[in-house]
Order: C-alpha cells, then structure tokens, then sequence
C-alpha cells in the first residue's frame, strides 16, 4: 500500500463521523464552509490549492457527516531557509469547522492528520499564521517576528499611478528573483513557492503589482483592497533606490484617499529608500510566526552544517567534547569531530546538562522554547534573561551564543499577517 493510499482511507470519529483526504466532489461544499466560517476569500483560495498539479486534493482533508463535509484543513509545502540550509516544511491553512460540530475535537484530529501527511512528505518543521493561543493545543509554539506594518505620511514626488500595473504569469521568474535577492540579507527567509506565486496571480484578496522600466520589471509588491479607508503594501522588493520610489509612489497614488501602511523589512531596498517616508514608531503589541518542530533530533541533524559554521567562526577549540542540547525530557548531543560534527544522539530526562560525561557544559531549553532558540529574533542569550528554563551550564555561554545566536527573518505566506 502507498503512503497516498494510507492517507486517503477514512479515519473514523466519534459520533459515526470520518476524516478522509477530499475529493473533488467535496469542492462545492468546502468552499460553502470555508465561505461561511472564515471569509469570502478562502473559496477562491481552496479551488486555487487543491487543482494545482502542485498541490492537489492530497493535501487536503475534511470531516464528514455522512455525506456532509463539517469541518477542513489544508497542507502547503513550503521550504525555510536558515543561512544556506533548507529546510522542508509544512503550512497548515484554509481550516474551518461547521458551528453546530464545534468543541468536538475535529481540528485536533484534523491538526493531526495534516502532521502526519507532512512527516510523511520529508517536513521538518511547520509554519503558521494563526488566531491568538489556539495552536499551542497542537504543539505550536510562537518564535518569529512578524513585522509591524508602518504608515506612510509622504509620498515621493514626481511619480503616479502611471507606472504601476497588474502582474502577468510572466513576470514570476522576475518577482521570483526580486524576492531572492531582497531575503538574502535574512538569515532566516521562507519564499513563495512556485505554486504559491501562481495562486498569488488569481488570489483576490491580494493583488502583486510591478513597475516596469524599459521593458523589464524592476519592482514589485502586494498590495490589499482598501478597507474601511486602509490598505497595505508588503513584500516590496526593487532593483534599486529609484524604482522602490516608483513603486511606493504609484501605489499610494492609486488610491490617495486612502491611508497607506507599509511593511518594513529591514536591510531592502526599498527600507532604504522609504526610511524617512514612514513612521516608524515602538511595537505596541506582540506579532509572530507561530512554528512546530516534530522530531528535534531530525532538524539538529539537518542543521550540522550550519552548527559547524557557526562553531568554526566562533575560533572555538571543542575537540573530544560533545555539544550538548537538553530539552528536560530529552537530550541532544552532537559529537564534534575532526571532519566535522556527527550524527545527533538522543537520549532521556536531563535536567542539568552540565552533568553529562563527555560535555563540558551545554544549553538547556524547554520544549516550548526550542523554535525561538533555533530560529527566533533573541537568540540563547536573550531568552535565557526572559525564561529561567532556558540557561547554559559548565560556564560555555560564548560557545552556545555563538551556535544559538539572534536570527533576522523574512517570512513570505500565502495569506498577509
């Protein structure tokens, strides 16, 4: 039996309900759920997703009651970079219960099989913009920082709407290599995939606009519809200082009643260009990715490459001593090598790493904590002064800020935050 045909036989639910990978003959009535509980947007969304030769039905799960879908959830591939190292991951989106199941444990169980199917696709970590605390239930945990929107108070003089247009399916390979080029400077970056721009093209509750020079398309963004006298610009990337200013300039002038607010992404071109333009105020509230990471040793693993970087440039001498990663329930240690770091070991309870045989110390993080850690804005140090289950033992803080350092992170996702 394949892995697909495992993930398409039905689950069965308490109460003689099922959980089974959708069918095309269920599009109509997800799409009526997905309108009724969520917003007008998501029925486009999901015929966009599941007739993509990319994605497909697989990704794809629903609740049914008899022959009525309850409740859905949907599973994108996406791939985190993190300073050269590529990560496979999974996105969990377009989920919504039908009211009269709510409280029944469908999402869970849906959460579940969507865990699964990305295990079984090679993901090790997911990703996921999502309502306040809801995901923790389901091993989620917040570690990214989400930007702060920035309102606009000048317009560049001496351009107009004029040199803005719609994209075309054309243009990707450059909207892709634009976007390349402004997360370079990220240590941490998740693009589109190349299923996700063509959605993007047809997703109406956005819209990617460029400028053109020449022939050539030398900025672009994401612009919403303006709501309640508001709109957004996020994802903007350009060639350079002039064409960013095209960019902003034509986009506020395609709308000048209404107020502007920017996404800033720090180290951009168009975060150079647009400084002074924006106001740039303190972040009042708390925004961020919410990540999952399923097998903790899996993603050390991968992560070997990037660990022995980071040691190397550190200058520190670790020969014959293990690195060492306590979870409390569980511990991680990584040989250090004369070719290089070894295989991850696992083993059980620690909860002092100091203590182990072969170490010189090592970082003790709690479960909850180990996304920020791995990928988050503060780094081993900046938690351990903000979480006393995050500390560092046997006296080697240089060595593990060095292999857990603060991370800048540009996140791009199908749905805007």
């Amino acid at each position: 039996m394949t892995v697909d045909q495992v993930f398409a036989m039905p689950v069965p639910l308490a109460d003689g309900l099922l959980l089974r990978e959708a069918r095309p003959g269920d599009g109509e009535q997800i799409r009526a759920l997905l309108t009724e509980r969520g917003d007008a947007h998501d029925a486009l969304d999901h015929r966009l997703v599941s007739e993509d030769p990319d994605a497909g039905w697989s990704g794809c799960a629903v609740v049914v009651d008899g022959g009525r879908v309850v409740s859905t959830a949907s599973l994108l591939d996406e791939e985190v970079r993190i300073s050269g190292v590529r990560l496979p991951a999974g996105q969990v989106e377009l989920v919504a219960t039908d009211a009269e199941y709510e409280g029944r444990g469908l999402v869970r169980a849906l959460m579940q099989w969507a865990h699964a199917r990305s295990a079984a696709r090679g993901h090790l970590l997911q990703v996921m913009i999502g309502i306040p605390y809801f995901y923790r239930q389901f091993g989620y945990e917040y570690a990214v920082d989400i930007p702060t929107p920035l309102a606009l108070h000048t317009v560049p003089d001496g351009v107009g709407a004029a040199a803005l247009r719609t994209a075309r399916a054309a243009d990707l390979p450059a909207l892709a290599a634009l976007q390349e080029e402004a997360q370079r400077g990220f240590d941490l970056a998740m693009p589109h995939s190349p299923a996700c721009w063509r959605w993007l093209l047809a997703h109406d509750a956005s819209t990617l606009r460029v400028v053109e020079r020449a022939g050539r398309v030398v900025a672009s963004a994401r612009t919403t519809p303006v709501d309640d006298g508001e709109f957004l610009l996020a994802e903007a990337a350009a060639t350079d200082r002039a064409a960013a200013l095209h960019l902003l300039g034509a986009v506020a002038g395609s709308a000048p009643e209404a107020r502007l607010h920017v996404v800033h992404r720090p180290g951009t071109v168009p975060a150079e260009a647009w400084h002074d333009l924006l106001k740039h105020a303190p972040r009042e509230e708390a925004e961020q990715y919410y990540l999952r990471i399923p097998d903790p040793a899996a993603l050390l693993d991968r992560l070997r490459p990037l660990l022995r970087r980071r040691l190397e440039a550190a200058g520190i001498d670790r020969a014959g001593r293990d690195l060492l990663l306590s979870t409390y329930r569980a511990h991680y240690r990584i040989p250090v090598e004369p070719e290089g770091l070894g295989d991850v070991v696992t083993g059980g309870t620690l909860q002092r790493p100091g203590a182990v045989e072969g170490t010189a110390g090592g970082v003790a993080v709690a479960p909850d904590q180990l996304p920020g850690l791995l990928f988050g804005p503060l780094g081993v140090e900046g938690l351990a002064r903000l979480r006393p289950d995050v500390y560092t033992a046997g006296g080697e803080e240089e060595l593990y800020r060095a292999l857990f350092p603060p991370l800048t992170a540009d996140l791009l996702t199908f749905y805007l935050p």
